[in-house]
């Protein structure tokens, strides 16, 4: 039986640091709200009030008016006068230009990692991979986004280049995954979401063909398997 949707989370998650940087209340507020735009949970047009937000995720008003502003200056939102924040539409095309850069960077990065990175921090990412299959069987799709951003960026902070992060964190944040409640339905968002332990599987093994194999794979879903909407 396909998992089923959940409704939107009682409370904002604690989010694990990356680079050693402890996440402020209002930064992750601002987590949870670009998980939901990404997931598709916060609609391209629509305009959502702060008490509104506030509302859904079980928080107070003015950590997420805070928080949108924020997102407002990353290009993500628009403010409406009196009325709240506008979601800033992605066009197909630069869906498409975004996922092709990520596939340019990510793919040989993560694949020399398995040469590269140290077997007991590629492990230390286990339980955050094991998040998103657990949120992914749930049907929790702000949760899922959450969990994928902290386990690729994680991986990707194992290289070392600040700047490569940066560009990826941020092409991350523009992207949007409309397809991934339609996966839920048909119950198949599971079977990705396992390829995250397949792939630490392949990094752990040294295995470079298996881990360009997995990367290219998962990143197509982007806008292959994910992109129905």
């Amino acid at each position: 039986m396909p998992a089923q949707r959940s409704s939107a989370p009682s409370a904002v998650p604690v989010l694990p640091t990356l680079g050693g940087k402890k996440r402020s209340y209002r930064e992750r507020v601002a987590d949870a709200l670009r998980a939901a735009l990404i997931a598709g949970e916060l609609r391209a047009g629509e305009v959502y009030s702060a008490p509104t937000l506030a509302a859904r995720f079980g928080v107070s008003a003015t950590p997420v008016r805070e928080a949108m502003l924020d997102l407002a200056k990353e290009g993500l939102v628009d403010t409406v006068p009196n009325k709240g924040f506008r979601v800033t539409a992605v066009s197909e095309k630069q869906l498409d230009e975004y996922t092709h850069i990520r596939a340019l960077v990510e793919i040989p990065t993560v694949v020399e990692l398995a040469v590269t990175a140290d077997p007991v921090s590629l492990e230390a990412l286990r339980p955050a991979a094991r998040e998103i299959v657990s949120a992914a069987t749930a049907g929790d799709l702000i949760a899922y986004v959450e969990a994928d951003i902290r386990f690729h960026l994680g991986l990707l902070a194992l290289a070392g280049n600040a700047h490569l992060l940066e560009v990826v964190g941020d092409l991350r944040k523009r992207s949007r995954l409309y397809g991934l409640d339609a996966l839920v339905e048909a119950g198949r968002l599971q079977e990705s979401a396992e390829e995250h332990l397949e792939l630490l599987d392949a990094l752990l093994d040294r295995d470079q063909s298996a881990v360009r194999e997995v990367m290219t794979r998962h990143l197509g879903h982007v806008r292959g398997l994910w992109a129905a909407h």
